[in-house]
């Protein structure tokens, strides 16, 4: 026995005091939640059990990035064609030259929150020019025509 084993018998003699003149607590017995039930049917069935306090759990809205939508989606196309066809409901992007039709449906949905019903892709392919003596090529370019739903649109004039 050490010399300060003396001091930590009298700590633990007054915690044991101080415990018994406290009233006991009996834990309140919670009904085990059914493994069958999602997270928002839990949330809900608590929230039922308080009386006054009604709240209604609203799934929550995943917000997309929109970073890779940009690199997807060049630019929108004005030109007489695309205004012609936005009277169709179809509109006309210029998009990078890698990318298919279900990175253009996510994109378009990530950028003007509408889900297009189809998209058309056209390949373009560069031309030859010419300035004076020097020879070129233009690149190669990639057309998107999005067709929506009627009554649905998008804005594209707005930042042009």
């Amino acid at each position: 026995m050490g010399f300060f084993d003396k001091f930590k018998n009298k700590a633990d003699k007054s915690t044991k005091k101080a415990e018994r003149n406290q009233p006991k607590v009996q834990p309140v017995k919670q009904a085990e939640p059914k493994a069958d039930l999602t997270v928002g049917e839990l949330q809900q069935a608590q929230s039922a059990g308080k009386p006054g306090d009604k709240k209604e759990t609203k799934p929550a809205v995943k917000k997309e990035d929109t970073k890779r939508a940009y690199q997807v989606l060049l630019r929108p196309m004005i030109t007489e064609k695309g205004t012609y066809l936005a009277s169709e409901n179809k509109y006309l992007f210029e998009v990078a030259t890698r990318t298919n039709k279900l990175e253009i449906k996510k994109a378009i949905n990530a950028v003007y929150g509408v889900w297009p019903t189809s998209v058309n892709i056209v390949c373009l392919a560069g031309k030859k020019v010419r300035h004076g003596k020097v020879q070129g090529r233009t690149r190669d370019r990639k057309k998107a025509i999005v067709t929506l739903k009627k009554g649905e649109s998008i804005d594209v004039y707005e930042g042009v």
